[in-house]
């Protein structure tokens, strides 16, 4: 399951990311791969504990915190610590698949890698390449999103960032631990999630809406891992 959430960042809350970012240090984007993900890796990241990474770090999670739609589709238990990643011309990312375990460098918690999220930062006219391409049954999946939009998807997925030609791409990019550990539960619960709130905008008050909420929940407490 693949969703696209709008606006996890604001415009000013973007504008500020790109001015911190512009006196930011930036170090290989290796630093953080895993032995396959290296031999294909090849961007800048911002290295993890600076100042610059802990402010904006702050910022992406309380922008996730505002947003019901990745509370639904991701039902977080824990959240990597948001990293931030440019791509210049001639680099790009090739296929790989994100290590399953990742330790938060913070506090030592080992967080299971269930689902990959991608916030981007630049605007898509402002560069030239840099898709994020994922894969799954149905094919191949390209992504360009707005400035402060994030793409969500599972981490067991094979994808790959296309070569930049143009510009610069920056993002943040992490992993989220869900509640509910298998994709196609947590799919099912999203939709019914929204078929309610659908539902209540269009008759709100009806009874079905709290026999639905119940099913939700009773559905939710059998497949938690909490």
């Amino acid at each position: 399951m693949m969703i696209h959430i709008p606006q996890v960042l604001d415009a000013a809350a973007v504008a500020h990311c790109r001015q911190v970012m512009q006196r930011a240090e930036w170090a290989d984007g290796r630093i953080t791969a895993g032995h396959q993900s290296a031999q294909v890796k090849n961007n800048m990241q911002m290295p993890e504990g600076s100042s610059a990474h802990r402010e904006l770090g702050k910022l992406v999670m309380a922008g996730l915190d505002r947003s019901p739609l990745f509370m639904s589709a991701a039902l977080p238990l824990h959240v990597f610590p948001p990293l931030f990643n440019r791509y210049d011309p001639g680099m790009s990312f090739g296929s790989h698949v994100d290590n399953s375990i990742r330790t938060n460098p913070f506090d030592g918690r080992r967080i299971r890698t269930d689902l990959s999220a991608t916030l981007f930062i630049s605007e898509p006219d402002e560069y030239d390449g840099g898709e994020l391409i994922v894969e799954d049954t149905y094919g191949e999946h390209a992504v360009k999103l707005p400035a402060g939009d994030m793409i969500l998807y599972p981490a067991n997925s094979l994808h790959r960032v296309q070569p930049i030609s143009r510009g610069s791409r920056i993002a943040s990019f992490f992993w989220i631990q869900s509640m509910v550990r298998d994709d196609t539960k947590r799919a099912l619960l999203f939709d019914l999630d929204m078929s309610i709130v659908r539902l209540n905008a269009d008759v709100s008050g009806h009874p079905s809406v709290v026999n639905l909420t119940s099913t939700y929940h009773n559905l939710l407490r059998l497949w938690t891992e909490v």
